[in-house]
């Protein structure tokens, strides 16, 4: 190739669309990183043994307990495995895995580890079993004996998630184990309200007996049930049945949909739990003994669908409201935290911290001593993947990232962390000249399956600074460098009327920032929150920084168009030239390594719009719109939607659907020659709350379904 094929002479600089310093929110608390030197795999919770605060142990998902010196400046050669039962966990199912590890309280005398975790079912309905299980120590605790395995309490799952699975034990002694509704949407078999049932449940079991061969547990007599109930201990010999009695014995609480993380507080022995809500809000909830939290009927503090009673909540009697509830603008996966009970930040003592897995925002509840009243206080906007919370022996509270595997914790903020605010304007941002043009260090770039807007023309671009390369990473996408600035602005009527930012802080995490455009075009206005605004005869949704970072999974990498299949295309470039933009992009530099291969040869994903195989079209279409959040390591249904797998390994044809069948008998996630029962389909025709994608589309793209629909029926066979 030479430079004259190129899109550009030279490489562009860029001295101004560079992306600032993250605003730091003046929460008074900053989160750093802990125990820089180390990270897990897919580490899912935190323990310390009662009277040694010497060593952490970590569950890693697969089924691995590690341990590791409490030492600030602990190296990767420290970390000890204490216990391997991988082989005995199933970890497949995308909610499933090693789920909940706690340490006998009694630890001088009782060397025990518990552990939560998801085996294989047994078919009939029954696809995974979660097991509680006790192991015991041959070495004064510091391993744990795969073969001292006792397998307590066994509840067969439904479906493969809402599994919840965090085990602990509270101040009684008592160990207390939080399950889901048994996993689908909408809780079909109505698990939550049902008493019969261990699951949607918090649950109360005494451990502190010896073990007989059967259940290894006793009922507490104070449990809610205790004195009407029967054990409903399901194991993998027979599914035991309540012979006519309507309440499981081992239920403390009740009406919980997936308590995904939970924890007593170590001063006042409270239970707080994050229950992860269907589609509306999410929840953090203080458990009490016989508590009904009103799943299925409520979520959040409303009805299912959003209707209310007259006084605003939810007409369940006897429901327990939650303390706070947060709706989809601002995360879309709770994770429950723990009251701070720490030294080292003295305005978090006393305070309930959470997160949310999808937004990665961390806050505390704070509450008002004259009135009682209770709110969230947001603490920090991160790109963590909060799949948990830990607490140490002092108190010391730590987020654990599912997908690095780094421990974070809480240190105070000084005035010198508050950073600066993000511009106000898009003419403020240095990505934009005095005519309210792109800067000419704005690469412009088009795909060849575009995201649906609503129809919305759309003009794309990325910046990123002088000096600096993207790394292609082994799937094609791009890993674009600090400061990096991709900016897409939508137009309906020839208008306007939205401009996105997706910036990489210089601290390495993303974020996204909204501008609307106002009607004479001379500039954009940062938006503080998501809004809607009528454009024309339709209704255009802006999104919050929360739905931004919904959409931009960390899975898919944050930046979800730029990747080599996408980008192997030409484009006609601002000074007239059409050109290869992966020819380009190489040609001028912007690859940290060169590419494999010569642009014929690399991938390319098929035009949905063009005249290529159905599947291909079909499949190009869903990598596009669908595979951010439907792929492998999301936490959205069992099927994987990238255009690189084989059709058989999608996981789509033929499967049964875990997030609800939405009402309609036999569906699947596609059935072939069936778009009816196919809830690929069904979902991107509806503009209910079923709509796929969920987030900034109110229309249904016409061209697309019919794609996808034509798709459908040309499957005769599942392969």
């Amino acid at each position: 190739m030479n430079d004259g094929g190129l899109g550009y002479l030279t490489r562009p600089a860029n001295p101004t669309c560079i992306a600032p310093p993250r605003p730091v929110i003046n929460s008074g608390v900053q989160i750093v990183r802990a125990f820089p030197n180390i990270t897990f795999s897919n580490p899912i919770a935190m323990a310390q043994a009662t009277g040694d605060p010497s060593r952490i142990l970590i569950l890693e998902k697969a089924g691995r307990v590690r341990a590791f010196p409490n030492q600030a400046n602990v190296m990767t050669g420290q970390i000890t495995t204490v216990l391997d039962v991988a082989t005995r966990v199933d970890n497949t199912q995308g909610e499933g895995g090693a789920l909940g590890l706690a340490l006998h309280p009694q630890w001088a005398t009782r060397k025990e580890l518990f552990l939560s975790y998801t085996r294989a079912g047994r078919g009939g309905g029954v696809p995974i079993i979660s097991v509680i299980s006790r192991f015991r120590s041959t070495d004064n605790g510091v391993t744990f004996d795969p073969a001292s395995e006792e397998r307590l309490l066994q509840v067969d799952q439904p479906f493969g998630n809402h599994n919840g699975g965090g085990i602990g034990f509270g101040p009684d002694g008592f160990l207390y184990v939080g399950f889901g509704d048994g996993g689908s949407g909408d809780d079909p078999n109505n698990a939550g309200q049902s008493l019969n049932t261990n699951l949607g449940k918090m649950l109360r079991i005494d451990v502190n007996i010896p073990y007989d061969g059967g259940v290894g547990y006793a009922i507490p007599p104070t449990n809610p049930f205790a004195a009407t109930g029967v054990a409903c201990n399901q194991t993998s010999q027979a599914r035991q049945v309540d012979g006519g009695v309507t309440r499981c014995s081992e239920i403390w609480a009740y009406g919980l949909r997936n308590p995904w993380r939970w924890s007593f507080d170590q001063g006042s022995g409270v239970l707080w739990a994050g229950d992860v809500g269907q589609g509306a809000y999410e929840e953090i909830d203080v458990i009490t003994a016989g508590g009904n939290y009103g799943w299925r009927t409520c979520e959040g503090f409303t009805n299912r669908g959003g209707s209310t009673t007259a006084d605003g909540g939810c007409s369940l009697v006897g429901r327990i409201d939650p303390v706070v509830a947060y709706p989809r603008s601002l995360g879309f996966s709770v994770t429950g935290g723990y009251v701070y009970r720490g030294t080292a930040v003295p305005a978090l003592v006393g305070r309930y911290v959470f997160g949310d897995y999808g937004s990665g925002r961390v806050w505390y509840v704070d509450e008002n001593v004259s009135t009682g009243a209770r709110t969230m206080v947001q603490i920090a906007d991160t790109n963590i993947s909060i799949g948990s919370f830990g607490q140490t022996l002092d108190g010391e509270v730590f987020i654990i990232d599912i997908g690095s595997g780094a421990l974070s914790r809480f240190t105070p903020q000084t005035p010198t962390d508050a950073g600066v605010p993000f511009p106000a304007t898009l003419s403020a941002t240095g990505c934009f000249n005095a005519s309210m043009q792109p800067v000419a260090a704005l690469i412009p770039y088009d795909l060849i399956a575009p995201l649906w807007s609503d129809g919305a023309a759309k003009e794309r671009f990325f910046a990123i600074p002088d000096g600096t390369s993207i790394t292609v990473q082994a799937d094609g996408d791009f890993d674009f460098p600090n400061g990096t600035v991709t900016v897409k602005t939508f137009s309906l009527g020839g208008q306007k009327i939205e401009t996105r930012l997706l910036v990489r802080h210089s601290d390495g995490q993303w974020a996204g920032y909204t501008y609307e455009w106002r009607t004479d075009q001379t500039d954009a206005d940062l938006l503080l929150a998501g809004k809607s605004k009528i454009v024309g005869t339709q209704t255009w949704q802006y999104p919050s920084r929360g739905e931004c970072m919904t959409c931009h999974t960390a899975t898919a990498g944050r930046t979800l168009g730029p990747e080599i299949a996408q980008l192997n295309r030409t484009l006609v470039y601002p000074r007239g030239v059409t050109a290869n933009q992966v020819e380009t992009l190489a040609g001028l530099g912007f690859f940290s390594s060169p590419l494999a291969n010569v642009t014929a040869n690399l991938p390319r994903l098929e035009n949905p719009a063009g005249a290529g195989a159905l599947e291909l079209r079909a499949r190009a279409y869903l990598h596009s719109n669908c595979s951010n959040c439907h792929r492998n390591g999301a936490v959205q249904g069992p099927h994987d939607l990238r255009y690189s797998l084989t059709f058989r390994n999608t996981n789509t044809c033929g499967v049964a659907p875990t997030n609800g069948n939405l009402g309609i008998p036999g569906a699947l996630i596609l059935a072939p020659a069936n778009p009816s029962l196919s809830l690929l389909s069904v979902r991107m025709h509806s503009l209910t709350s079923s709509r796929m994608p969920p987030l900034g589309s109110s229309i249904v793209d016409a061209q697309g379904t019919a794609l996808i629909d034509a798709w459908i029926n040309s499957i005769t066979t599942c392969p």
